[in-house]
């Protein structure tokens, strides 16, 4: 799956989420987020048709890193995964990233039906989606979108775990400062990761297709999001 990557100047972590189940190459990538695009990663995103931008990122981390465009013609959508940001004093984001997924699964529904609905229209292809670095948030996405397409779990998960590569974690964690300036460190991702967010689903509604149309998603919207998907 290596091929996947695509090389966007600027922007970490791009590349193809196709070419697995019945989702075809070249209507939905995944990546980081835009904030450093250079013109050259412009001109190569206009290569490719770009139409949609879904930005699962929260509006505090918009306002710091906002995306960058160079003039680029699509339509951008701000679906956040997560509450309003870090400190949210109601739902903090856990710092513990085997509590962080579940806690994903239990938050993003709203996020992902969106998703599914703007994917299903007509036009809104090729898409990208991403968060701050296309890993987690970015992850639980795409793997739902996979699964839609009939993706086997062994293709989602080895997918997700390109991650990884795409941000040089394969040999460990790194530091980096997030959006409040604060000095974090970034952890690779893990299949029971994902696992453990998809098991959420599973329990608490029992398929991904009950998940979403437990937040408004019809079988009208999963049957169009197929057909522009498939291969």
């Amino acid at each position: 799956m290596t091929d996947a990557f695509i090389d966007i100047p600027g922007v970490r972590n791009f590349r193809d989420a196709g070419g697995i189940g019945a989702l075809r190459r070249g209507v939905l990538y995944r990546s980081g987020s835009f904030h450093t695009l250079t013109e050259e990663g412009a001109r190569r995103l206009k290569a490719l048709g770009l139409r949609t931008v879904i930005d699962l990122r929260s509006p505090f981390e918009l306002e710091v890193w906002p995306d960058l465009w160079h003039c680029l013609d699509h339509e951008t959508l701000n679906l956040p995964t997560l509450p309003a940001n870090r400190e949210d004093l109601d739902r903090p984001w856990p710092e513990d990233q085997a509590e962080l997924y579940p806690f994903m699964a239990e938050t993003a529904g709203p996020s992902l039906a969106a998703t599914v609905r703007r994917l299903a229209t007509p036009g809104a292809l090729p898409a990208v989606v991403h968060c701050a670095v296309g890993k987690d948030r970015t992850g639980l996405t795409i793997a739902v979108l996979q699964s839609l397409l009939d993706a086997s779990e062994a293709d989602i998960t080895a997918g997700f775990l390109l991650s990884n590569a795409g941000l040089g974690l394969l040999d460990g964690p790194t530091p980096y400062r997030d959006e409040t300036g604060t000095e974090r460190v970034s952890r690779p991702v893990y299949a029971a990761l994902l696992a453990s967010a998809l098991a959420w689903i599973g329990t608490h509604h029992g398929s991904i297709s009950g998940y979403l149309r437990a937040h408004g998603v019809t079988d009208e919207d999963l049957s169009a999001l197929r057909t522009n998907l498939s291969a």
